[in-house]
């Protein structure tokens, strides 16, 4: 007769890990701040990047963030590529020999370094050569490269421990995957005055979404600091929207290309079906049973 011992071991087991799920969703003092779910053009099954977007969103990084972070992973050459900002070749070329933060090379025929302007296929460089310069120039702080920025951050939900299954399944059937650019919104938007009784470290700056909800990054953006070119309102809100849109495709330049090959691939495979249902009905329809 075989033991009992591990089955009720592993019955154990559950129900203590459960009580502890339990405890930790009533506690709420370890769970990070809600954020709240946008709606944006690249989720879901079938969203894709708004041109017109990622092209205000790089102005606003341009403008703002730039000063501090750089985008080591995108090349100057993916602002022209289709499914991103797409814009003239020629304009891409004349930014990045105007680009403030040149590229070090060499060495040269005196085996020297040397910096020279960036060519189409050079990464967009921030204003630091290194972590400690970036440090120095940042009283310790470190402006981290937002390439993958959208990627490496996400959403965090507290609802009771039992019901975090059937958000998942929710989020699998609905492919949300917008977690970071959730987040990098909420943070941009999210800066205020501190609530009474908090006291702010000192270079720190209070952000609702940020876990702690103190930032070393003052508040990047205001009213009017970009001008937009084609016109759309100059708002916080406008410009912390098309900077994450931005920062979501530098995480994932090729999301509208590998989207419809999806669907591509799922009408062959649709198709593919039916006619080998078709054909199979035709082969054993003259066959006896």
């Amino acid at each position: 007769m075989k033991s009992r011992f591990p089955k009720l071991l592993a019955g154990a087991v559950a129900v203590l890990s459960m009580g502890s799920l339990a405890a930790l969703a009533e506690e709420g003092g370890h769970h990070g701040p809600e954020i709240p779910r946008e709606t944006w053009s690249f989720g879901g099954f079938t969203g894709q990047f708004d041109r017109a977007q990622l092209q205000r969103g790089f102005q606003v990084y341009k403008d703002v963030c730039s000063s501090c972070h750089a985008l080591h992973r995108i090349a100057f050459r993916n602002l022209v590529q289709p499914g991103g900002p797409e814009f003239p070749e020629a304009s891409v070329r004349a930014l990045a020999a105007a680009w403030p933060n040149q590229i070090t090379d060499g060495p040269n025929d005196e085996g020297k370094m040397f910096e020279r302007p960036p060519l189409l296929s050079d990464p967009i460089r921030g204003p630091y050569h290194n972590e400690q310069e970036a440090r120095a120039a940042q009283n310790g702080a470190y402006p981290p490269d937002l390439s993958l920025m959208a990627k490496a951050r996400g959403v965090e939900r507290n609802p009771s421990w039992w019901v975090h299954p059937f958000l998942m399944i929710g989020d699998i059937i609905k492919t949300y995957s917008e977690g970071g650019a959730d987040y990098l919104h909420a943070l941009l938007i999210g800066y205020t005055d501190p609530p009474a009784g908090v006291e702010l470290v000192d270079g720190k700056f209070y952000n609702n979404a940020f876990p702690g909800h103190q930032i070393a990054m003052p508040p990047p953006l205001s009213e009017g600091v970009v001008t937009y070119q084609d016109g759309t309102p100059g708002t916080v809100e406008n410009y912390s929207r098309d900077v994450a849109a931005f920062l979501s495709w530098a995480g994932d330049p090729s999301l509208n290309q590998r989207k419809r090959i999806g669907w591509q691939v799922m009408l062959y495979l649709l198709v593919t079906t039916v006619l080998l249902y078709i054909g199979k009905k035709r082969i054993w329809s003259a066959m006896k049973h």
